[in-house]
């Protein structure tokens, strides 16, 4: 289908200008043009015309001036265009008028991320999630969809009273089918619970990846894993979680799990609908944020992934201990520029730049990963008896085995490096400190 993308800039007033005006994260009006063209070539429209449309006072009834209206309206005859993708909310009073005034179809940025996560949904909660998003989307905009709104008959025989209209009934058959999407998305958030009690009792830590769409979560993802996940230079290219082993340079194991990625002005009820997958960011152990830093507003896009992560419930100063920067693409960066961030990368905390398509400093971010689950390790040296043997695979799964000698007389001695946590539970497996409450075998 044809498209025109229009992206409304509202003047700003008073102090709210001035606000904006100061915040360093504030995106140019390119690039919000680019990222809305972006999104409707994720869904393979064919983007004819884009535009940045000032809008002086906001019109209640269509958002648009009569000016612009007018001007849109022969843009739209001239390439012949049916769809006319708005980068702003619009109220449904709103999509209606423009509808009319055009005589094309009308979406919202909403109703857009709406549809890409609709085609991009491959899963049964996926689709779940998507479908009680989109119902909640639409319970306000029936009004769109029917004219014949004529009240039903109530009652019996010929004196009953006029019953409900038909979007009250279309409005209650919706509702029915929103609670009924809840009920199976909370028996998903259950069975989600059960697999993370079950991965417990094999404590593997948990790696989870976030970022803003097209930050290159996926590519890093099959990267560092192997895996074969979805990976193209498109908005929301994957949308279903993934989780997979991953054994890092000295031997640990954990689970890597690649999440959804967040976008400006992401919706609440999207937000509400996926919070059953996002819930894997919040039982994570370690966070790497992934950021395109061949991206100009790159830093406004790390604003509103941290933003969404407050709303998931990880505050600035969790985040700052759980959370690793992975300033990633720098391989679409000039070698000056390159070789300058990946020096302050260096000098920085919690930081590491990497380009996850030719690899370069992934080894580095693995190394990262290890310190900061390895906590602050402890030496020791441990002689196994031929009746300990059994504790061979957990020493090799939660410590650093620097140096293994098999004695003659069948016995075993480890150099190990571990937690203070793990040093503990090994004394006690060991049988030379107290008994774990529960056991985890």
């Amino acid at each position: 289908m044809r498209a025109v993308v229009i992206v409304p800039v509202l003047k700003k007033t008073g102090r709210q200008s001035a606000e904006i005006l100061s915040a360093a994260t504030t995106r140019s009006d390119e690039s919000r043009l680019d990222e809305a063209t972006g999104l409707a070539l994720a869904i393979d429209l064919d983007v004819v015309h884009g535009a940045i449309v000032p809008v002086a006072q906001p019109k209640p009834g269509t958002l648009l001036g009569t000016g612009k209206i007018e001007e849109i309206g022969h843009i739209l005859v001239e390439q012949d265009a049916g769809l006319v993708i708005v980068d702003h909310p619009l109220t449904p009073v709103q999509q209606r008028n423009l509808e009319k005034e055009w005589n094309a179809k009308v979406i919202d940025r909403t109703g857009l991320i709406l549809e890409i996560f609709g085609r991009r949904a491959s899963t049964k909660e996926g689709t779940l999630q998507v479908d009680l998003a989109h119902l909640n989307y639409q319970k306000g905009r029936l009004v769109r969809s029917w004219t014949h709104l004529e009240r039903q008959r109530g009652g019996g025989g010929f004196m009953g009273g006029p019953g409900e209209t038909q979007i009250e009934a279309d409005r209650r058959l919706l509702q029915d089918r929103i609670v009924k999407l809840e009920r199976e998305l909370e028996q998903v958030r259950r069975t989600r619970q059960l697999h993370r009690s079950k991965r417990k009792k094999v404590p593997h830590p948990i790696v989870a990846l976030v970022g803003y769409t097209n930050a290159g979560k996926s590519t890093l993802f099959n990267r560092m894993t192997g895996a074969g996940v979805l990976a193209e230079d498109m908005l929301f290219a994957t949308l279903d979680p993934t989780l997979r082993r991953l054994k890092l340079p000295h031997g640990r194991m954990v689970i890597l799990s690649d999440t959804v990625g967040f976008i400006s002005d992401l919706p609440t009820h999207l937000v509400a609908a996926f919070r059953a997958t996002l819930e894997e960011v919040l039982e994570a152990d370690l966070v790497l944020h992934v950021r395109d830093l061949s991206d100009p507003d790159n830093q406004a896009q790390a604003s509103d992934v941290l933003r969404i992560l407050a709303d998931l419930g990880i505050d600035e100063k969790e985040a700052s201990e759980r959370l690793i920067e992975v300033w990633n693409k720098i391989d679409r960066l000039d070698v000056e520029s390159r070789e300058a961030l990946r020096g302050k990368a260096a000098t920085s905390d919690n930081t590491v730049a990497v380009s996850a398509i030719t690899g370069e400093g992934v080894d580095e971010l693995l190394a990262e990963i290890g310190r900061r689950l390895s906590g602050v390790l402890t030496e020791c040296t441990v002689v196994l008896g031929i009746d300990q043997l059994q504790l061979l695979p957990w020493i090799y799964q939660h410590a650093i085995v620097d140096g293994r000698e098999d004695l003659e007389d069948g016995r075993v001695s480890l150099d190990l490096r571990l937690t203070e946590n793990e040093a503990a539970d090994l004394e006690r497996r060991l049988g030379n400190g107290p008994k774990p409450v529960e056991e985890d075998w």
